[in-house]
Parts: C-alpha cells; sequence; structure tokens
C-alpha cells in the first residue's frame, strides 16, 4: 500500500499560474525602479550654465523642474486659515486700532497680509506705503525698501556695492529689480548649496564673533530665511545711506534689542498724536522662533514650510513655502501622529489665547496715545511727558515685536505670551501716570476712546488724506510703471541665456 498520495493536477496548475503572476509583478517593480532611476537621472541632469547671481527663476527651472514647479505653487491665494492665510488682506481694515498706533508712519495708509514670494514685486508696486514717484529719482521710501523682495537685488548689490545699493531713492532702482524673490536669493548656481545672500545676516554675526560659513546644513535651512524674516532697521548715521542692519549686537530677545536701540537713540518714526519716539518692529519671525520648542528641537523653517515631497524616483524640497497648516500631512505629521484635525486645533488654541491679550494691549495703546496727546493739549511739559512717553514706547515696541512677527504665537507661544505682559505692564503704567498727570492739568473726566471703527474712521481721525494717496499711487502705476517694465525687458533680451 502506498503512503504518498499523487498531487492532484489542478494543485499544479496553481502553482504554476501563482509563479507567473509573481513573476509578472516582480518585473512590474524591477521596471518601475529602472524607470525611477533613469527619471532622476534625466531631471537633475543640467540644460543650462546659471550664471553667478541669476535672477530670472525661469533659467533656474530649466535644470531644476521640479523645485521651480512647486515655486509656482506661491501663484495660489486661496488659502486661508482661522489667522491670516496666503490670500491678500486689508489688515487695517480688520483692526482700525492700528491706524492709530501707525499715526505719522507711512503703515497707517496701507497695511496688508502678504501674500506669497511670487507677488512681492507686484505687492509692492501696489502698496501705497511707497508713494506715487513720478520719476526715477523721487518717492518718499528708500532704495533699501527692495532689499528683501527679488534676487535682482544680489545681483545690484554684486555690481554696484552693498553700500551704494543702499543709498538713493526706492524709484530709483524700479526698472532693475522686476524678478519676485526666487532661486538666487538662497542657493549657490554652481553647488546648488544653501548661501546667503544678503548682507545684513553675515554682518550681524561678525559683530558677535561668529563666522556664517561654520553653521550646519540644518541651521542653513533657517538662516537663509533669516536673510530677511528678522528684525531690522535702516542705520541713516554716515547721513548718505540708509544701510540695512540688524539690532543683534547685545541679543536677539525684545528687550535686547529695545537696549540696543535706546542706546543708538534710534527711532523709526514719532508718533503724530503722543509724540512717543516709536519703534515700528518689522518681522522678527526668526528671533521668535528661535525662543520656540521647535527650534530647540533642532526643526528648520524649512522643515515645516518646505516639507519634502516624493515623486517616482526624486525625493526634493517643496518650494511652494506656505503655512504648514496647508499640507499638515507633509510638515506636523512627519513628526506628529495624531489626526489633523487635533493638531489645528492645538494652533489655534495657542494662536486664541495670544491674540485675546494682544488686541487687549492694542487697545490700551490706544488709549493711551490719545490721553498723550490730551495732555500735550493741556500743557504738559516735555519733563513731565518724559517717563510716560518711554513707557508707550515700550508697550508699542513689545506689542509691535509679537504682531509683526508671522506665526509668533504658534512658533513660540511661551516667549510672546511673556512679551506681551511686559508690554501689557509698561503702557499701564504710562496710563497711569498719564492719569496722575491729566488731573494735575486739570483734566478731570475720563478721556475717551477715538470713534475708529472703519478704516476710514481711523484715517480721517489722524487726519490722513486717503483720496490724494490714492491718486498720486494712480498716477504712479499708468506713468512710471510702463517705462520701468519696458526698461526691464529691454535689459533682460541683452541676456546671454534665454528660454
Amino acid at each position: 500500500m502506498e503512503n504518498n498520495k499523487q498531487r492532484s493536477p489542478w494543485i499544479n496548475w496553481l502553482l504554476f499560474f501563482a509563479t507567473i503572476v509573481v513573476v509578472f509583478f516582480l518585473g512590474l517593480l524591477a521596471s518601475s525602479i529602472t524607470e525611477r532611476r533613469a527619471e532622476k537621472e534625466y531631471v537633475y541632469k543640467p540644460t543650462l550654465e546659471i550664471a553667478d547671481w541669476e535672477p530670472r527663476n525661469a533659467i533656474w527651472g530649466a535644470n531644476y523642474q521640479r523645485e521651480y514647479q512647486s515655486y509656482l505653487g506661491t501663484l495660489d491665494t486661496n488659502f486661508r486659515s482661522k489667522y491670516n492665510g496666503n490670500a491678500m488682506i486689508d489688515m487695517l481694515a480688520v483692526d482700525p486700532r492700528l491706524v492709530v498706533l501707525w499715526a505719522g508712519y507711512a503703515f497707517s495708509k496701507d497695511y496688508s497680509q502678504g501674500r506669497g514670494h511670487y507677488y512681492a514685486i507686484e505687492d509692492i508696486y501696489n502698496t501705497l506705503r511707497t508713494g506715487g514717484p513720478t520719476n526715477d529719482s523721487d518717492g518718499p521710501q528708500p532704495s533699501t525698501c527692495w532689499t528683501c523682495k527679488s534676487p535682482d537685488v544680489g545681483r545690484l548689490m554684486n555690481e554696484k556695492g552693498i553700500k551704494e545699493f543702499y543709498t538713493g531713492k526706492w524709484a530709483s532702482l524700479g526698472s532693475e529689480i522686476v524678478n519676485p524673490i526666487g532661486c538666487a536669493d538662497c542657493h549657490d548656481p554652481e553647488t546648488m548649496n544653501l548661501r546667503i545672500s544678503r548682507p545684513g545676516l553675515i554682518e550681524a554675526w561678525q559683530r558677535q564673533g561668529k563666522d556664517i560659513k561654520n553653521a550646519t546644513h540644518q541651521e542653513m535651512r533657517s538662516l537663509v530665511c533669516a536673510q530677511c524674516h528678522v528684525e531690522y532697521y535702516f542705520d541713516k548715521s554716515d547721513g548718505k545711506s540708509a544701510y540695512l542692519t540688524f539690532p543683534w549686537d547685545k541679543g536677539n530677545s525684545a528687550e535686547e534689542m529695545l537696549a540696543y536701540y535706546d542706546e543708538k537713540k534710534f527711532t523709526d518714526f514719532t508718533h503724530a498724536l503722543s509724540k512717543t519716539p516709536i519703534l515700528k518692529a518689522q518681522h522678527p519671525d526668526y528671533e521668535v522662533y528661535m525662543t520656540g520648542i521647535h527650534a530647540e528641537r533642532g526643526v528648520s523653517c524649512a522643515d515645516c514650510h518646505m516639507p519634502y515631497r516624493s515623486e517616482g524616483g526624486v525625493k526634493y524640497t517643496d518650494h511652494k513655502l506656505s503655512s504648514p497648516l496647508q499640507n499638515i500631512a507633509n510638515s506636523c505629521q512627519v513628526c506628529h501622529r495624531e489626526e489633523s484635525e487635533k493638531l489645528l486645533k492645538n494652533v489655534y488654541d495657542r494662536q486664541d489665547k495670544i491674540i485675546q491679550n494682544r488686541d487687549k494691549l492694542e487697545e490700551i495703546l490706544v488709549h493711551a496715545h490719545v490721553e498723550a496727546k490730551v495732555a500735550w493739549e493741556k500743557g504738559a511739559t516735555e519733563e513731565q511727558m518724559k517717563d510716560i512717553l518711554y513707557n508707550i514706547r515700550k508697550g508699542q515696541w513689545f506689542w509691535d515685536y509679537v504682531a509683526a512677527s508671522h506665526g509668533a504665537s504658534f512658533h513660540a507661544p511661551v516667549e510672546v505670551g511673556r512679551v506681551i505682559s511686559q508690554g501689557l505692564i509698561a503702557t499701564q503704567e504710562a496710563r497711569i501716570e498719564l492719569a496722575r498727570l491729566l488731573h494735575k492739568l486739570g483734566v478731570t473726566e475720563p478721556v475717551p476712546y477715538p470713534a475708529i471703527t472703519t478704516k476710514a474712521d481711523a484715517q480721517k481721525y489722524i487726519g490722513l488724506d486717503m483720496d490724494k494717496f490714492r491718486e498720486e499711487k494712480n498716477l504712479f502705476k499708468a506713468n512710471l510703471l510702463p517705462q520701468w517694465i519696458a526698461k526691464a525687458k529691454e535689459r533682460e533680451s541683452k541676456y546671454k541665456v534665454q528660454l
């Protein structure tokens, strides 16, 4: 009797077909790997030689197509979060108190939420803050205002010299600076390594006894952003240039930068109502970020705002610079395993708490400016007002340090909460002293809060002729701007490399 039965024919056929299926899919896998490797070699084989300081992003895009196509995603302005996003938002309309806080400064005319990097040039053309120049030499702003707007800046600094670039009016460079923020601002064209193209950051490190060339690659993934996303001021001490300078010599906390400015006796403008010497914070994003938990853990700006993407066999950095809330899966959830709804709630909870106190600080700052105005009108002396004005200066600096920083309430909620509390303390001290002084001057009733429920109300209250400013800007756009564009096209037509 046989112990082994003969295997059924259908089992043989099953094994045969199973083998065919496995071989087929293994073949597909091998083909896919080969295709992806070939694709990688093809995409990253340079087709154009990129000159040093090449400002045209499309030229770079010929070699680095995935990065360039993702960069074009900054054209999208449809993302809105609970607080801002990448759409054009009239912040003075959202919060008319800002008009009063910046009375005497160009920001009281126009201040809008910035759009993507692609719009950097268009937006600076359109803002009322750059005025309505009628020719290439006039206009209210210095040429330094172009510094963070275009890779043409690096080209011009290389051609003219740094100090020479910072000398003159904004309008004088209008036909030269036409390419929006892009590749040459952050990359070396020969090696594609990250590099610093703006001298302000390099010089700030040097004054602190550090060499930025020693920065690690991960540090550079934040430092290329820190070229522009920082606090800075225009040093006009030589009487000729408006030299862009970072106030980091004593450190880069809000208090340390205030101490630097006080020692320099620097002020951005004198407030039109209170006569306070005001510091206008720019956008101390890097300084605030450095005090937060992500910086402490070694997370760079690019990790969240430019996360890696994979396409075919290629891993590359997404150059659609945007809020991580627009791409939670590729940014936040790389490290955090919670659901996107929970992560979003975490962000909004922190923003809500910070903005609640920030709004209160805005309100009492408006009160302080208006009360100081009344004190001057009632005959207050400079000696009586000296300490009061300094506390208003401190309070507004601490407020603006937070308000002007993009994403501050998420980047470092503990630090910005502390800074706002210092602003509340300083401003309340100013108001207490104002109440005492006003009583001495015969003012026995509380000074009423201004009727500024709309942007138009607030601008009228501080005495702005907005119709005049809009008319000047329209004349500029109708007359001078087309000339700038024509000159720029003529110059770029002579470039050696053309697409």
